[in-house]
C-alpha cells in the first residue's frame, strides 16, 4: 500500500529534529451543505532541523520514530506548487 503524502504549514520548529505540521482539508458541512476548514496538527521528523516556520512542506508517513512521530518531512513546496530543489 502506497504511503500517504500530505501538505501543510510548519507551526513549531522548537524541537530537536521534529517539526509541527497544521494540515488543512476542507469538508462539505452535512447539514449546512458549506464548505468549512479542518485542521490537524502533526509532529513530522526532520533529521538536519532545516524547516523553520511558516515553510510549506510535504510530509509522508514512515514507522512509528516515537511517541507521536509517526511522519517524515520529504522536501519543502515552492509558491507554484511545486517541489523546491535544494541545492
Amino acid at each position: 500500500m502506497p504511503k500517504r503524502v500530505l501538505q501543510g504549514v510548519v507551526v513549531s520548529d522548537k524541537t530537536d529534529k521534529t517539526v509541527v505540521v497544521k494540515v488543512e482539508r476542507r469538508v462539505l458541512h452535512p447539514v449546512l451543505k458549506k464548505v468549512v476548514r479542518r485542521s490537524k496538527k502533526y509532529h513530522a521528523h526532520d533529521e538536519t532541523n532545516q524547516y523553520k516556520v511558516g515553510d510549506v512542506v510535504n510530509i509522508q508517513e514512515c514507522r512509528p520514530i516515537s511517541k507521536l512521530k509517526t511522519w517524515e518531512v520529504i522536501g519543502a513546496v515552492g509558491a507554484d506548487g511545486k517541489p523546491v530543489v535544494q541545492a
